[in-house]
């Protein structure tokens, strides 16, 4: 099953291993590298399976973009992972992510959870 993953992370290092590792299922990943350009694919009527979004990004953060996409009638069922060193799960959960990862900790539980979400 060919699934696309829509991951919003600043961090260069931490976007490249993740991305890598989410290919090596066989999943497309679009990447953006700042909140607002997220905010622009999550308004486009592109079809994202999951998205992964990072809290600490420029312009528009992790929290807001769960928040925004919640907001499109084709979002509010896609799955959300926030995968972030910020203390903010409980907001992440309010906000309407599914899951909560903390970096770099539980970056090797990326492929089972969203192995799980879309299951």
């Amino acid at each position: 099953m060919s699934l696309t993953i829509l991951y919003a992370e600043d961090h260069k290092v931490v976007a490249h291993i993740v991305k890598e590792t989410l290919e090596a299922e066989g999943w497309r990943v679009v990447l953006c590298y700042d909140g607002a350009v997220a905010v622009k694919r999550l308004a486009s009527e592109a079809k994202y399976d999951l998205l992964l979004f990072d809290n600490h990004l420029p312009n528009v953060c992790g929290l807001e973009l769960v928040r925004y996409a919640r907001q499109f009638p084709h979002r509010t069922q896609t799955p959300i992972i926030m995968l972030s060193a910020d203390e903010c799960e409980r907001a992440a959960r309010l906000a309407g992510a599914n899951e909560f990862l903390r970096k770099p900790q539980d970056i090797g539980e990326i492929v089972p959870t969203i192995s799980r979400l879309l299951s």
